[in-house]
């Protein structure tokens, strides 16, 4: 079959999926005999499931870490991590396997082992969720991002389509003037990268933004519609997969057309998704625990979409601040900590609150804001800490916050780990 026909089915499919006449209890049927199928098929062709039930909930939950550890039980050709970074670092390819990886920039990489076909499937199906208008439209999509990847590739092979890499890594200098003349028409990039873009103004008029790759911030995202004259979409996406795309009424629609999601709570109305990736059939992915904070929609979208909603991803698992207390830990989690700041002082728009130690918490914020706005932002950050949890400190000092393009922007960081022992 032609690479084209792979592309055509997957987006079909999507598109049909996803469809606003479909009911959620019909399309959780599909789901479910979509997901027995690869239990029962693919899932224990691989070393680490060869003996597991065609059950989702007997099978263990497992981390990138573990993964990693042993990456050759998880994939059909028994690729291990050093021949697969190996290969990544030279070709890419095994046969005509692709290797890559994460960017890293959020702390320990991933690889990750794709088919031509799953390639092909993945090209589709992301452009049946972030281009609603293609392929009836031609598009230009210009993506920025830290590491280019085989992926993007494949979209050579679909017509009415052109896709530009960008190296985020190489500075936007580099890059801006070939930027403006790609012209694009769908623009895709983290949020600070965006921003810089809507500030600098070099002349690009997209129809589509996507923020991608880091946690979107209000004030971030305020400043990118404002530039752009448009509203914000989000790609919810890893190296472990595409997990979502927002629909025009800015919820994101969770990729259950090729992903089992379960949710763990993690406290305060949010969860930890452990996903089931039941369309990826080299390397296996069940049951894996990601590092995100989502907040879901309990009810469903005005958009008409079968697919879960998530009205915001908060942040990561290990940025939550977790303190001990008399009876039981007290957590705070990213979204609560960026909130008390920004509600403190509305001109604030950049910062970053940093657990440094055990017990001690720093504001920073850049050297254009004055003592009284730093310390305003720091009583409201301690009134916040101290009416939950005493005996923290809250320190604050102003700095130039430079962008580092060798890893996510984490506003909210907890750089502060417990000794294991």
């Amino acid at each position: 079959m032609s690479d084209l026909w792979h592309i055509a089915r997957a987006f079909a499919s999507t598109r049909y999926r996803s469809r606003q006449s479909l009911s959620r209890a019909d399309f959780l049927i599909w789901q479910d005999r979509a997901l027995q199928r690869w239990l029962q098929r693919d899932i224990p062709k691989t070393r680490y499931y060869s003996s597991a039930t065609s059950r989702l909930d007997t099978l263990p939950i497992a981390d990138k870490a573990q993964m990693m550890a042993d990456f050759g039980a998880f994939n059909l050709g028994g690729i291990s991590a050093p021949v697969g970074w190996q290969h990544f670092e030279t070709s890419g390819t095994i046969g005509d396997i692709s290797v890559g990886a994460s960017t890293g920039t959020s702390g320990n990489r991933a690889l990750y082992v794709i088919t031509p076909q799953e390639r092909l499937r993945w090209l589709g199906t992301i452009l049946a969720k972030a281009l609603p208008r293609f392929p009836f439209q031609a598009e230009r999509v210009a993506v920025i991002l830290p590491q280019s990847s085989s992926l993007y590739d494949t979209a050579a092979r679909a017509n009415r389509l052109e896709l530009a890499f960008f190296d985020l890594k190489e500075g936007m200098e580099r890059w801006s003037n070939r930027l403006a003349a790609f012209d694009p028409t769908c623009l895709v990039g983290p949020p600070r990268i965006l921003r810089a873009l809507a500030e600098e103004d070099i002349g690009l008029t997209p129809r589509i933004v996507y923020s991608s790759a880091e946690t979107l911030d209000p004030v971030d995202r305020q400043v990118i519609e404002a530039g752009f004259a448009l509203k914000l979409g989000q790609i919810y996406m890893a190296a472990e997969g595409l997990f979502g795309v927002s629909c025009p009424h800015d919820n994101i629609h969770l990729a259950e057309d090729t992903t089992k999601f379960e949710f763990e709570p993690a406290g305060d109305g949010l969860v930890n998704p452990i996903v089931s990736c039941f369309q990826r059939q080299y390397q296996i992915m069940a049951r894996h625990r990601m590092n995100d904070l989502l907040r879901l929609m309990p009810e469903p979208c005005r958009c008409g979409s079968p697919l879960q909603a998530v009205s915001e991803i908060v942040g990561r698992m290990d940025d939550v601040f977790v303190f001990d207390a008399d009876t039981k830990p007290i957590y705070f989690t990213p979204d609560v900590l960026r909130n008390a700041v920004l509600d403190a002082d509305r001109s604030i728009d950049d910062f970053r609150i940093l657990r440094v130690a055990e017990r001690r918490i720093e504001l920073v914020l850049p050297e254009r804001y004055k003592p009284e706005q730093l310390q305003t932002s720091k009583a409201a950050l301690e009134r916040l800490i101290q009416a939950r949890c005493k005996g923290i400190t809250v320190s604050a000092r102003t700095a130039r916050l430079y962008p580092d393009n060798h890893r996510k922007l984490r506003r909210v960081e907890n750089q502060w780990r417990a000794d294991p022992r």
